[in-house]
């Protein structure tokens, strides 16, 4: 696809919406010597307006810190130079305050569900919280939009905040935290604390699928797969020495049946992409090979993987068992399976989202978000975290 043409339809929904928030540039962005070279921010931003919810039962885990991309992005681009926005209706029409918060979905993204399950507020973006140390302390969100594993995945859609960048962001945080409670405190609180990591899929969609920089010549895709996991390791091992201890590893849903490739592809009667779907599967099992060896090289270090394709493909395939009637075109876009232009305007949005797998051309909708989340918490639906899900490991470390 001609990202251009998404360029230009954005700009002139822009001005056609008058409701539309104008892109936002922090003076950090502006005057930094690269755009896309900013790893240590510092949240001196605005609160964002993104709703902090404080559910009435203790805690499981002192905090939830959350990296990765648009799957769990709750408002880090609404404080970018970016296209990856989700700052305007109809994104979050179906959320708690019926309003856009950043997050790229109808409601909420899984991470908020995981929230409630621990006994914690919705986690706040690192650039759109205020960056007192009370709010901190009950978790941050990295999450950057358009962000990958390789640097300059998603780059052609402006400003966005990569996985090494999110990693020592992670970083500047303890460092505030050791000044502000102590050492010792910020160890404990590190280390009690639940890191959920989903990231991976620009690496597909706006590098290795686009051939970026005629990738596709020196990497076949397994050997594509063997490098996005290891650099996965050696950030998870960042964070161990950060004394990061309890680790939710996300793998990659199946774009290949996401609405924009069923378009590109020109599919029959909604078929899903093999050999987009082959490569997300080799990635998935690439990852959760590498944790394991993760869990038997870190000392008390606990990290489980969950594989999203799992996830996502039993709903699919299950789609009548879990209320869904639409399953390969999105809610909210234009063309074959909506697929062709991304979501920008209400107008294009269907009315009852809850009836979609899809929301647009590549996220799902609030209701397959809550099912992901209970696989995760508990395998509620169907089991597809390795070697158990997060209910088990959090029973686990008090034992």
């Amino acid at each position: 696809m001609d990202f251009s043409v998404i360029k230009i339809l954005f700009i002139f929904i822009c001005f056609v919406h008058p409701e539309a928030k104008a892109l936002i540039y922090p003076q950090d962005l502006i005057t930094h010597d690269s755009v896309f070279d900013f790893p240590s921010l510092t949240p001196s931003f605005p609160t964002s307006s993104s709703p902090i919810f404080r559910p009435p039962t203790s805690p499981l885990v002192p905090a939830l810190f959350i990296i990765g991309d648009s799957s769990v992005d709750c408002g880090t681009n609404n404080f970018l130079g970016t296209f990856a926005r989700a700052d305007r209706l109809p994104y979050g029409r179906d959320f708690d305050t019926h309003q856009p918060t950043g997050r790229f979905c109808n409601g909420r993204i899984p991470v908020d569900y995981l929230a409630l399950r621990l006994g914690l507020p919705f986690v706040p973006s690192y650039l759109g919280q205020a960056g007192s140390i009370e709010e901190m302390v009950l978790g941050v969100n990295y999450a950057s939009a358009g962000a990958g594993i390789i640097f300059s995945s998603g780059s052609e859609l402006g400003q966005h905040i990569s996985l090494a960048q999110q990693i020592e962001q992670v970083t500047d945080t303890v460092q505030q935290f050791i000044m502000n409670i102590g050492e010792d405190a910020t160890t404990d609180l590190i280390s009690s604390s639940l890191f959920y990591i989903s990231i991976g899929s620009n690496d597909y969609i706006h590098y290795y699928l686009l051939n970026a920089s005629n990738v596709q010549t020196v990497y076949l895709p397994w050997s594509f797969n063997q490098f996005l996991a290891q650099t996965i390791k050696q950030e998870i091992k960042n964070l161990y020495n950060d004394k990061v201890r309890k680790v939710v590893v996300m793998g990659l849903a199946p774009i290949g049946c996401a609405p924009y490739y069923l378009w590109l592809y020109s599919s029959k009667n909604g078929e899903c992409v093999k050999n987009i779907n082959d490569m997300i599967l080799e990635f998935n099992f690439a990852v959760r090979y590498m944790v394991s060896e993760l869990n038997e090289e870190l000392v008390d270090a606990t990290i489980i993987f969950c594989d999203a394709f799992e996830g996502s493909m039993d709903i699919i395939q299950n789609h009548n068992r879990y209320g869904f009637n639409v399953t390969d075109e999105a809610c909210c876009g234009l063309g074959e399976y909506k697929g062709w232009i991304m979501c920008v305007s209400p107008e294009m949005a269907c009315n009852n989202a809850s009836s979609h797998i899809w929301w647009d051309q590549f996220h799902p909708t609030d209701a397959v978000n809550a099912i992901l989340a209970d696989n995760v918490w508990s395998s509620l639906h169907t089991p597809m975290c390795y070697p158990m899900n997060l209910q088990e490991m959090l029973a686990q470390s008090t034992i």
